[in-house]
This record gives C-alpha cells, structure tokens and sequence, in this order.
C-alpha cells in the first residue's frame, strides 16, 4: 500500500480539487476550471497502472472515487444564492452522473491500457485515455443533464433544468439543449489534455519504475 500512496494521495487532490474548481464558469460558461483538472485523473491511472499493475490502479481508483462520494454528499448539503434563488451546490443527478462516469471510465482505462500495454509507450495511455475520457463524457453528461433520462423524478430533473435550454451550439451553431455545449467543449479539453499528458506520463513512469527496479 504504501508504494501507490502517492497516486492514491494524487487521485484524491484531483478529484477535490475538480470538485471545487467546476462551480467557475469561464467561456460564457461552456467550460468550468474543473474541466482543466479533472482529466489529470486518467493520467494518475495510467502511470499507476504502467508501473504498479492493474490491481495497484484498480485501487487508487477506488480511492477517488470514495472521494468522489464524500465530496458530491458535502456538495448536496451546502446551499447557494443565485437570481434570487436557493440551489444545492451539488445537484443529485449530477452527484450520481459523476460517480457512475468516473468509475466506469477509469475502469475501462484499465481494460484498454492492459491490452496495448505491450505496443509502443504511448499508444496505451494515449488510446485507453481517449476512449475512457469519452465514455466518461458521455456517461457524466446523459446522467446529469439529458432531458431523455426520467427517472430521477421532478425535483431531481427541475435542479438541473437549465441545462435544457435551447442555445446556439458552442455559441456559434445551429440551435441544441445547452448540455451537448457543455459536453462538447468538456471532451475537447480532456482530448487536448490526453496529448499533453504524454508528456508527463513518460517522464513520471521512467523516474518511479527506476525506484521499482
């Protein structure tokens, strides 16, 4: 266990931190800073997983996403203002979508890293990275926002229903619900993150699968 400390101490921070970071909005509020730090949670999975194995990875993901659950519970009990109106910091269905998207995403991360794991040093995190992000998008955005899940009830759908507003997509195109903006704009950055994660997945793995050895 206390070999994948830090990656577990390193998960935990990047979902805390994501978790903070997602109530400021920038770009007409088509991104959070949460979206610029979320992704980093596929990076950790993969440098654990690239020099500790998969149940090494399998572990700190668990660890976030216990995290994950506290943060979101805190989340729905802190009340805010805004337009003359009380809302929960953390929606329900944006609580659930979260934690379902992050777990099976990272789960998914190590599935596809284990099979590519032999090729090339860059083809497992780049392509288990790309695919569990989007998955992990698609999972987090029909969850939380999508007006075709109905099972959460009224209250829980009315907490999240601005984001059915038909806008401009991405501000410029044709007319959608604001949530498939959002989800788009969010996979864009963790597609651009996935590239630059290379960068520190190599240097990160080289120096701790030294210390292994």
């Amino acid at each position: 266990m206390n070999r994948i400390l830090p990656g577990i101490i390193a998960m935990a921070t990047i979902v805390v931190a994501s978790n903070i970071l997602v109530q400021f909005l920038i770009l007409d509020g088509l991104l959070t800073w949460g979206a610029f730090t979320y992704p980093f949670a596929f990076l950790v999975t993969d440098v654990m997983n690239r020099v500790y194995g998969v149940k090494s990875a399998r572990k700190v993901i668990f660890a976030g996403f216990v995290t994950g659950i506290v943060c979101s519970l805190i989340g729905t009990q802190i009340s805010m203002q805004g337009d003359g109106y009380t809302y929960q910091a953390v929606a329900m269905r944006v609580a659930v979508g979260s934690a379902t998207a992050f777990l099976i995403a990272q789960l998914v991360d190590i599935a596809i890293f284990n099979r590519l794991r032999a090729g090339a040093w860059w083809r497992a995190p780049l392509v288990s990275t790309v695919v569990g992000s989007a998955l992990d998008t698609a999972i987090f955005f029909t969850l939380a926002f999508s007006q075709s899940v109905r099972f959460f009830g009224e209250a829980a759908n009315a907490e999240i229903s601005w984001a059915w507003d038909v806008v401009p997509f991405l501000t410029v195109g044709p007319m959608a619900p604001l949530w498939m903006s959002l989800a788009v704009a969010d996979w864009g950055v963790k597609l651009a993150l996935a590239l630059i994660a290379l960068l520190p997945f190599r240097l990160i793995v080289g120096r701790l699968a030294a210390r292994v050895v």
